[in-house]
């Protein structure tokens, strides 16, 4: 009965959507929600991903954002209450778009709703009932082979044909994304600056493995075979990707390097300067993609008396292993993820290891993050009840950000108690704590880009019984020939100095490529404009410049976790195909575009 009673509400409430976006009033739609309810939509009406903020910003959407949207069905058994919400899934279209939603309904009115593109009408994926037959029954002579085919495709492809769609970077965001345009049938080219897809991973830290657990890792169309471990091992993973590119017939030049590029906006075309195993080529596509990873370059610090130092030196980035050091003094700088991971690479080696932590860093234990978040959608018993990694993708975009801040910062006191003694030991060892800047943890603090936060897999148990030297709230001051000397005063003697000391912002790689002018135009990249520490506002809502338009006519950032460009590159995706096939896509996202 409950069940009825929710897809009715449900129901009756679409049916009043309908009815008020076919009138065209903005604010006859706001008024469907509550005061403060969310309207998050990822291309449906905005042609961006765009997140709006109670009655005011919903009844302030154009009168042609509404017109033309029809056909709100409910998805069978997905209505449901509880607690006095009722939720529901549901199907629509636009003029352009098919999409899905999902509606979140309090005291008769709208607390959220998703309004998110699944494809574009009669240019749908070439998958399923779509798939390409492979081969036309019948003898005919002359007729190439498939590999023949693809060996004509690739060796024409910038040289007698442009690709469409440059992306830069090879690692999981591009490869992502150029399978899902493959799927689209758009012509893309993936360039890296590597030997082989994959090596992003394979030149990392040897003990590095992924700390999200498998089910949240999934690239789009390939997910990982059923006996593969909770957490991947980095090599293999660089594994996995060069088989996905190969699978996926992504088009890869590796040995690769972007050297430079510029816009012509009379032609609506790039000039892309790279160099292919040493052999300068110019390729010209009309849209150009920055997928170089989650952050800029490593960011190393310049230090006094660092050319006097006899040991060795490095970034985070450039570590592979503590192999050489056992027995000898080792230095690292930083508390972060990469930080704790190769402090405990150095001390199984044998190393004497000190971690330098200069600010407070948030720890969260695995087997808790795994408890009190990732398993309700991503997880072998959600995979269990029904929740497919596509589903769960879904229910994760369905909750605006703000919202997922309101709920973290609610659930983080219950996290902080079942950890307690075990926080209680890292405090007493001297680590200093924090669960973000406004009490809303690791999610939003890897959302915003903040530096210092780590997902325990076992060192802090080192750092927490002294296994683990740690020096916290002090800076490298100078550097002399055998070791360092810190800001109290203090020295520390070093075989080994290594700096986990994060990246630069993303937007130095559009510095880089493009120019800083054009840098300086698109703005910060990552964050919610929290006005937290690295995140100043104003408020946006959505993440800056992430897989939506830039304010660089034909620029696309792609990047993110494994999770982030599965479900996201479907989006970027379908706004590239959109402006291969010429349709109109105007773009609102006043917050982001805001003066």
């Amino acid at each position: 009965m409950l069940q009825l009673t929710a897809e009715n509400q449900a129901r009756s409430w679409l049916a009043r959507l309908e009815a008020a976006l076919a009138s065209a009033e903005a604010a006859s739609v706001a008024a469907l929600f509550l005061p403060d309810g969310r309207w998050r939509d990822l291309l449906c009406f905005t042609w961006s991903i765009v997140t709006l903020d109670g009655r005011e910003e919903i009844a302030a959407l154009p009168r042609d954002r509404l017109a033309g949207a029809k056909g709100f069905e409910i998805e069978p058994g997905t209505a449901r209450e509880a607690d006095g919400i009722v939720e529901a899934w549901f199907g629509f279209e636009t003029a352009q778009l098919k999409g899905r939603g999902h509606l979140r309904q309090k005291d008769g009115a709208a607390w959220t709703l998703l309004t998110a593109a699944a494809g574009i009408k009669g240019h749908e994926e070439r998958t399923g009932p779509r798939r390409e037959m492979g081969v036309d029954h019948g003898a005919k002579r002359g007729r190439p082979t498939w590999v023949e085919q693809r060996r004509a495709r690739e060796e024409a492809l910038g040289d007698t044909t442009q690709p469409y769609c440059l992306i830069v970077g090879g690692g999981q965001g591009g490869l992502a994304l150029a399978a899902r345009l493959n799927r689209l049938e758009v012509p893309v080219l993936v360039v890296d600056s590597l030997e082989r897809p994959g090596d992003a991973w394979r030149r990392r830290y040897r003990s590095l493995h992924l700390h999200d657990p498998i089910w949240a890792n999934h690239l789009p169309y390939m997910p990982f075979p059923p006996h593969w471990p909770v957490y991947i091992p980095k090599d293999r993973m660089g594994d996995w990707l060069e088989a996905y590119a190969e699978m996926m017939e992504v088009p890869v030049w590796s040995s690769t390097t972007a050297r430079g590029a510029s816009y012509d906006a009379a032609t609506g075309e790039w000039t892309v300067q790279v160099e292919r195993e040493g052999r300068p080529v110019t390729l010209r596509p009309r849209q150009l993609v920055i997928a170089t990873g989650l952050s800029g370059a490593p960011a190393m610090p310049r230090l006094p008396g660092a050319e006097s130092f006899r040991g060795h030196q490095c970034h985070s980035s450039a570590f592979t292993s503590g192999a050489a050091y056992a027995g000898r003094k080792c230095l690292v700088v930083g508390s972060n993820n990469s930080a704790h991971d190769i402090c405990a690479d150095l001390w199984e080696h044998g190393a004497e290891v000190t971690m330098l932590q200069r600010s407070s860093t948030l720890v969260v234990r695995a087997e808790t993050l795994f408890k009190f978040f990732t398993s309700k959608l991503f997880s072998e018993e959600a995979l269990a009840a029904g929740i497919t990694t596509e589903q769960a993708d879904y229910m994760a975009a369905s909750r605006p950000y703000a919202m997922v801040a309101e709920l973290q910062r609610s659930t983080y006191p219950a996290l902080r108690a079942h950890d307690a003694a075990f926080y209680e030991r890292l405090e007493k060892a001297g680590f200093l704590l924090d669960f973000g800047d406004d009490e809303t943890g690791l999610s939003m603090k890897y959302l915003r880009r903040a530096s210092g936060y780590y997902i325990d897999v076992g060192a802090s148990e080192l750092v927490a019984n002294g296994e683990i030297g740690l020096r916290s709230g002090v800076e490298v001051a100078r550097l002399h020939p055998e070791g360092v000397e810190l800001t109290d005063g203090t020295r520390l003697e070093a075989d080994l100095i290594v700096y986990a000391t994060g990246y630069e912002p993303m937007e130095s790689w559009i510095a880089r490529l493009i120019s800083p002018e054009v840098a300086a135009r698109v703005g910060h990249v990552w964050g919610l404009g929290s006005n937290t520490r690295m995140d100043p506002g104003p408020w946006v809502g959505e993440l800056r410049n992430m897989w939506k338009p830039t304010r660089q006519e034909g620029l696309w950032l792609q990047g993110g976790n494994l999770q982030q460009v599965r479900f996201y590159s479907r989006l970027l995706a379908l706004q590239i195909q959109a402006r291969m096939l010429g349709l109109k896509t105007p773009v609102y996202d006043p917050k982001a575009f805001a003066p």
